[in-house]
Formats: C-alpha cells, structure tokens, sequence
C-alpha cells in the first residue's frame, strides 16, 4: 500500500529551511512536531543544520536509507533532485513543487520528463504541486498544512491543495478523524485509480473520501471502483461538470450529452455515492465512520418536539426510505413506559420535558423493535433539558445496538458540551432533520448497491467484418458521416430491426418495390448530404397505389434538386410502412474520459421540454438497462399507464444493449442517434425508423 510513502522508516525533506515563512520549513517542522518515529534528513547545501537537525547538501550524502523524500525545491531543479534519489534508492517521493502542466505546454512537457524519470527507478509519486501526505497512523504529517488532523478511519484524496487545507481545519474543529489523507496535485504517476485500490485493502480505512476535479482513466477508474465499493464505501464529489465545461457536440447527441451526465453514469455504474456539497461529503463520512451498515429502509425518530418529528417523517418519505411500523409488543412498552400524553407511534414524541432517563426507554424499545433497521434522535434544547446527560445516555444505549443512530439536536448556543459528547460517542449529529435523512438514506443507497449480484453482460452474434468495411470505405472517401444505406448496413449487423427497404432508380422501379413491399409504403431521398430529408419534401409517408407511387419519386426528385442542387443522389428509397407506435430515443455521445455515453428517452415532448433522459455508459450490463429504463420519468407510460397497453420493454432493452455493444466494438463510432425507435406492444418488438452514425 506504498508503504514508502505513507509508512517510511526515514523522510528526507529536499529543500527544508530555517526560514518560517518558507514551505520547506512548515514540511519539516510537521514531520517533526506531530511524533513522527522515523529518521528524519533535512537537505539543503547552504546550511548545516535546520531546527536542531544536521542538514546535507544532497540525499547522496546521507549515510543512510532513505524511503520517502518529500521535494520543495525550485522547478529547475526538480529533475536533478529526483535523479538523485533514484540514485540513492529512495522508493517514493512527494513533489510538492509547483509550475508543471498546470502552467502550460513547457510546464506540461517537463512533467512527462519527470514522469519517465520517476519510471525509470522504479519509485511511487505523488504530485508534483501537492499540498502533501498525511497519515495519523504512521504519525507522519509530510505537508504543509496547518494542522495535523485526528486519528480516524476516513482516508481522503483531493486535487486541490486548497481545499484539502480547509477540509482539514474545518475536521479538526469538529473532531473528525482520518486515517490517510492525500493531495494528489496533478496525480502524474499516482492518481485517483491507484489510490482507490491501495486503500481498499487498508485496514485502518472504514471509509474513502475524494475531491475530484478530472479522471485520468475513466475506464480503469469505473472498473476499479466497481470493485473497490464491494468492500469499503466511496464518497466523491466532482467539481466542473456543469454545462459550461462540456465541450460542444455537433448533432442532437451532443445537446443531450455533457460531463455532467457521464460523471453522474459513472459514480451510478461504479457504486460510488455522490456528494453534490462538501457538508454533504461529511455528513455521509460521519455515518460511514461511526455507525454499522443499515440493513434495511425502516427508519425511526424518537423526538421532544413533535413539529420536528413530522418535518422528519416528511423528509423520510421523499428520500424513499419507509418510516418504520413499530411491533404492537413494542407500542405496548412505549405507551406503559412513557407519559400519557406521548405519541408512541412512528415519530415517538417523548414530549419537550423529557430528561435522558425518558430518553432512555424510547430509544431502547424502538432499537430492539425488528421492524427498524435505523434510528434518528432529534433534540430542541429546553429549559428542561440536560443536554450533556441526554447526550451521553444515547451514545451509551447506541453503543449496545448494531443499528445506525444519528442525531438532530437543533440550536447552537447551548449545545457546545452535548455536541462534544456525541462526537466522543461517535454519534453523527446533523444541524437539520434532512441533513439526517439524507445521510441514512445515502448508506440504504450503498447498502442495496453492494446486494446486487455481479453484473451481466449479454453478447450478440454480430457482422463486425461488414461494419469494419463500412467505416474502411467511408474513411477511403473522406467522410464522417455515413450514407443513410450504410447507417442500416451497420445496425443491421448488430441485430437491430429497420423497415425493409429497397433503392429505386427511377419511377418504374418505385412502382415495382413497393408492390412487392405491399402498401402501403414510405418513399424518401437517397443522399448522403442531405440530413434533414423532411424539411425539403424528401420524405412521403402512406404512399398507397401504384400511381402514388409513380407521382412520389418525380416530386421527391424535383424538391431535392430544386432546393438542394448540388446534393449527391443516389435514388429514393421505397420502404416498409411501419404501424404507429411509442416513439423512442437512443444516442450515443462519446466522452473524452469515460468513452460512450448512452442517453435514452420517449421521443418529442418528454426529451426536449421534459429533459426526462436517462443515461449510461457503455458497455451497459443487463442491470444497468433495466435501471437506465426504469429510471426515466415517463416509464409508467411504457408499462401502460394511463389506459394505454403496455410496450415492448424488452425489446428496448435489447435495441440499447445491441448498440452498447456496437458502440464498445468500434471505437471510431463518436456520435450515433436512433431517432425513432418505435416500440410496438408486448412481445411486437421495436422497429428503427431513422438513424445517424458519425465517426472519426
């Protein structure tokens, strides 16, 4: 678990100094002041010792091994120094030095140099332009932060320095512990994937924490989180993916996708739970790090104000959690333990008066009640209340229970000492009653995620070498998009069912194909330039006898010459009438970090003005379709409501799967649209009424 890193035997500091306003001197000085057991070698070669310690010019002078060296020297002579510790054997390093890639292309350029150096020794890297390295197990603090944080179980990793510092500040004052705490800074050898999978076998962390501005490898992150969740929680919170940081699309894709929607696929597919806000990340760590894991959605509130416990009861339902039904064994207890006037029911209101011993009786009933997985304490301090009492009494009556228990003691003034209590208890308190819910209902989230069985991937026989010929043409040729022909050639291929369809040359042949097809039938343009067919009259529907069809290829000719002259065309296509249906949407955007993003949707209204779009990466397993489907708003309408009869669904989740494949076989595939998918009844199957393919 890089052990030179975050357990060494001895720590050179490269670059310490005597000077306090310097950064190699608040390096050294926490190595030195937060009980660190190992040999410690301040470098520098002007000076000969540093806060009582010898100083040498170089690690090369230092008699001894050296595990770990933590860099704050200038950028100039980043290169030199590691060269030297590679030199000397030193197994990791922590480059705190600033100016590389985030400074630009010379910056960029001698950050890969640095990358192959580090390579080329065999050493681990953090950094560069890191804050540093924690660990309250080993007792190192190699950083310049403030404070040195508590012991704990929560390991943390960030990719800002900044915050990293604030976070710690902020923990100290609440009594937060962690067990490793990491700022990647530009992650250039190790990142956020390699991390993941140190900590996963670290026994010192009960839970992992991750401030993430990008994702070095969207694909191994995914499949190493997937993993890493099975067994320790994950809680991340992703900066900068709001619209204004997604790069631009050039068809209807694009406008559906965005980084937005891929990180958001990604943590779902991963089982990482999202933090939106940084007082979300804690509130979710703190349960994490103090209670058991809920085994169900049963929640209950024992509460002295009966407002609160209904605001409570309010917020439980919309997390989807479910208010426990107390046993009538237990209803008996609270009504012969409690005063007349309590309610005994789910919330149990114990009255404004209610001491520690009252609290007592509630919480012990209601937590040996088999019908409540998880238990929510709230408080409003009252002349009656003895706050640290009350406090001490729920930690001591918890402590006996395997049931998460959290608290809402609401105020401020008058709560310092019980707060202290609580925390010294590890009982999570949380200033409002749905920062509470939202907490548990995040660990029920992560419970009912590590149940699930592994996931399936279905394969289809398919035609790769016809679609390999596809794209080998299209590229010959210069184009990116393919030809109407070609994008049917493709799906078809993979399985997917289009309307029968034949290319007419000229109006006799019209008239020949659609008797054969049987009318009635759909005439339109063939043209690889022309993508909006209907705006031009190139598209007839319900063409319905012979003279029709005669009129219709004449008329969708002399449209698209006269309002696009200089098109390529290549006939008209006379195809199969399909019978009407619920229209639906596939497309594919694929994302420069996690590859192809999956957006599904109903057709018209509920994607443009509704945005009801659910999305996934692919490959999509069989779990994640049913997901992705059930997810959308207007499911309901596909299993019939609303008096209509219910659609294929299986046969949609077989249509996204069938181009998840696709999309996962040919990687040059960049953006493809099913616009529409008509899903006919149970068991009538989906049929592709139109579709688009770009590649690279």
């Amino acid at each position: 678990m890089f052990e030179a890193i975050f357990t060494p035997k001895s720590v050179a500091v490269i670059g310490a100094s005597p000077s306090p306003d310097r950064v190699g001197y608040a390096v050294l000085k926490n190595i030195l002041d937060n009980g660190y057991p190992g040999a410690v070698y301040p470098i520098n070669p002007h000076i000969p010792e540093i806060l009582g310690y010898q100083a040498y010019a170089s690690v090369l002078d230092v008699p001894d091994l050296i595990d770990l060296a933590v860099l704050v020297v200038p950028i100039s002579q980043v290169l030199p120094v590691v060269k030297q510790c590679g030199q000397k054997g030193v197994r990791g390093l922590v480059v705190i030095t600033a100016g590389f890639k985030e400074a630009g292309s010379e910056g960029n350029e001698l950050e890969r140099k640095l990358l192959a150096l580090v390579r080329s020794y065999g050493m681990d890297m953090i950094g560069p332009n890191s804050l540093g390295v924690i660990d309250t197990f080993s007792k190192l603090n190699a950083s310049f932060a403030g404070v040195m944080p508590n012991q704990g179980n929560i390991a943390l990793m960030s990719q800002s320095g900044a915050i990293c510092a604030a976070i710690l500040d902020w923990s100290k004052n609440r009594g937060i512990g962690f067990s490793r705490f990491v700022s990647l800074g530009n992650k250039t050898d190790i990142n956020e994937v390699t991390l993941l999978r140190a900590w996963s076998r670290d026994p010192e962390s009960k839970v992992i924490l991750a401030y993430l501005e990008d994702i070095s490898d969207g694909a191994s992150f995914i499949a190493t989180a997937r993993e890493v969740t099975r067994q320790v929680p994950v809680i991340a919170i992703k900066s900068g993916t709001t619209a204004a940081g997604s790069r631009a699309a050039s068809s209807h894709t694009g406008s559906l996708a965005g980084s937005e929607h891929a990180y958001e696929a990604a943590f779902a597919q991963s089982g990482i739970l999202r933090a939106r806000t940084v007082s979300e990340l804690f509130d979710l760590a703190l349960i994490f790090s103090y209670q058991p894991l809920i085994q169900g959605n049963r929640v209950a509130v024992v509460t002295n104000s009966g407002g609160m416990g209904i605001i409570a009861a309010d917020a439980v339902e919309r997390s989807g959690l479910a208010m426990a039904l107390f046993a009538p064994a237990t209803i008996e207890r609270l009504n012969h333990d409690l005063p007349p006037s309590a309610s005994v029911y789910n919330p149990v209101d114990i009255l404004g008066d209610a001491r520690n011993n009252r609290y007592q009786t509630a919480i012990t009933a209601v937590l040996e009640d088999p019908g409540v997985d998880g238990l929510i304490i709230m408080l409003t301090p009252q002349a009656q209340s003895a706050l640290v009492e009350i406090a001490e009494t729920i930690g001591e009556t918890a402590a006996r229970y395997k049931k998460p228990v959290v608290t809402c003691f609401m105020g401020g003034y008058s709560l310092g000492p019980a707060l202290a209590a609580l925390s010294r208890a590890h009982i999570p308190n949380y200033t409002f009653p749905e920062r509470a819910v939202q907490s548990i209902a995040g660990m029920h989230h992560y419970y009912e995620r590590r149940r699930r069985p592994q996931r399936i991937y279905r394969t289809f026989e398919t035609d790769q070498d016809q679609v390999r010929q596809i794209f080998a043409d299209a590229h010959a040729s210069g184009r990116v998009e393919l030809s109407e022909g070609e994008v049917r050639a493709v799906l078809s291929a993979y399985g997917l069912r289009l309307p029968e369809s034949h290319l007419a040359m000229s109006p006799e042949e019209a008239v020949q194909q659609a008797a054969m097809l049987g009318f009635p039938v759909v005439m339109k343009i063939a043209s690889p330039d022309i993508l909006l067919k209907t705006e031009i009259g190139g598209v007839k529907l319900g063409i319905t006898g012979e003279e029709a069809a005669r009129d219709s290829f004449e008329l969708i000719e002399y449209r698209t010459h006269k309002y696009w002259p200089e098109a390529r065309v290549h006939g008209v296509f006379v195809q199969e009438m399909i019978k009407p249906g619920q229209e639906f949407l596939i497309t594919v955007h694929r994302d420069p970090q996690f590859g192809p993003l999956v957006a599904i949707g109903l057709g018209g209204m509920y994607v443009e003005v509704m945005k009801d779009v659910a999305y996934r990466l692919a490959p999509i397993s069989e779990q994640d379709v049913r997901d992705q489907i059930r997810s959308l708003r207007a499911y309901p309408l596909l299993r019939g409501a609303g008096g209509n009869a219910p659609v294929d669904v299986l046969a949609v989740e077989d249509c996204v799967l069938r181009v998840s494949q696709l999309v996962t076989d040919f990687t040059e595939i960049v953006e493809l649209d099913i616009n529409p998918l008509v899903i006919h009844h149970e068991g009538e199957g989906a049929v592709v009424l139109d579709a688009r393919i770009l590649i690279q």
